[in-house]
């Protein structure tokens, strides 16, 4: 009885552990501007569909969960943090969204099962990845109003980025999973 209970510990603290590295990948990648046309990218999405991948759904949900409080709390962990404000009124503003949406799209990457069909692989991420931009354009279009053309400001400028990030993940997929095997 010990022995598990034990062993139960050292897993939760694994876990723990690994959610915290995540939250710590997730923020640097939200603070690195890389210049791409039309607008620069970060590659926040990209790391969400590394954790969906490499943790598991529920690992995974955990690990946006504590990102998104780490940053409600005011740890500057958001992208435009904290220059653009922090904490709760950063987090309701119009980022919201598609930060909401993060935990969706690392749910539904987590849950898929994943082989050497790049097709497959591809429709699969876009489809987890279009959750948070589902749920931004919602949560934009209800803060700025619909008479704004919210697709072009909330999703247009950031579509061939979003492809390149899905083709970088769906190319990488083989090496991602070999992270489940740690736990």
């Amino acid at each position: 009885m010990i022995l598990v209970k034990s062993l139960k510990q050292t897993k939760l603290i694994k876990y723990i552990f690994y959610a915290l590295l995540g939250t710590v990948f997730l923020a640097i990648s939200s603070k690195i501007r890389i210049p791409f046309y039309p607008v620069p990218m970060t590659m926040q999405t990209f790391v969400v569909l590394f954790i969906g991948i490499a943790f598991g759904w529920k690992l995974g949900v955990a690990t946006i969960t504590l990102y998104l409080f780490e940053g409600i709390l005011g740890l500057p962990v958001f992208s435009g943090t904290p220059e653009k404000g922090v904490g709760l009124v950063y987090f309701t503003g119009p980022t919201m969204g598609y930060l909401v949406g993060f935990v969706v799209a690392v749910f539904v990457a987590g849950k898929f099962s994943y082989d050497n069909n790049l097709l497959k692989n591809i429709f699969k991420l876009t489809f987890a990845t279009s959750f948070i931009y589902i749920l931004g354009l919602l949560w934009l279009g209800n803060l700025i109003g619909w008479e704004k053309p919210i697709f072009e400001l909330g999703a247009k400028p950031f579509l061939l980025a979003e492809l390149f990030k899905i083709l970088i993940a769906a190319f990488a997929v083989g090496q991602i999973k070999k992270f489940r095997k740690i736990f």
